[in-house]
């Protein structure tokens, strides 16, 4: 079973500081998503030929008040998988509670024992939804 490295997602108050503080680092806008109806925007940067690597800027259009003073800055890791079912089902025999059960058969979130939360995310299309995590319900928060 394969596991890769997506990215890092921190939640920003001020997007065009965040983009210019990272552009001065080096890094370059690779992708954005903006979304109309969840009222949010995904700006994906990253060094010069390290797309591989990037660092997911999330804006909220309403507003995110609680930023900085809330620690909501850092949001989670994420991690491509080869078999979504077959890689939360080896955490939770280990004992790891499934936060956001793979309901989809393409996402899923779980926390690591320091409460860092980690975005599970199936390779290619979503698999066909499969209990018991069709049925499962989310427990706590990611």
């Amino acid at each position: 079973m394969t596991i890769r490295y997506l990215h890092t997602m921190v939640r920003v108050k001020d997007l065009d500081a965040t983009m210019d503080f990272f552009r001065l680092l080096g890094l370059e806008e690779k992708r954005r998503i903006d979304n109309e109806k969840g009222r949010f925007s995904l700006i994906f940067m990253a060094p010069p030929g390290q797309h591989e690597t990037p660092v997911e800027l999330t804006y909220n259009w309403d507003g995110d008040e609680g930023l900085p003073s809330d620690s909501r800055h850092f949001g989670h890791l994420a991690y491509r998988v080869d078999n979504i079912y077959e890689m939360c089902a080896k955490l939770q025999d280990a004992g790891v509670t499934i936060n956001r059960p793979p309901r989809d058969g393409h996402m899923a979130f779980v926390r690591s024992p320091d409460n860092i939360s980690i975005e599970l995310l199936q390779e290619g299309d979503a698999l066909a939804p499969e209990e018991p995590w069709a049925s499962m319900e989310n427990t706590g928060h990611w």
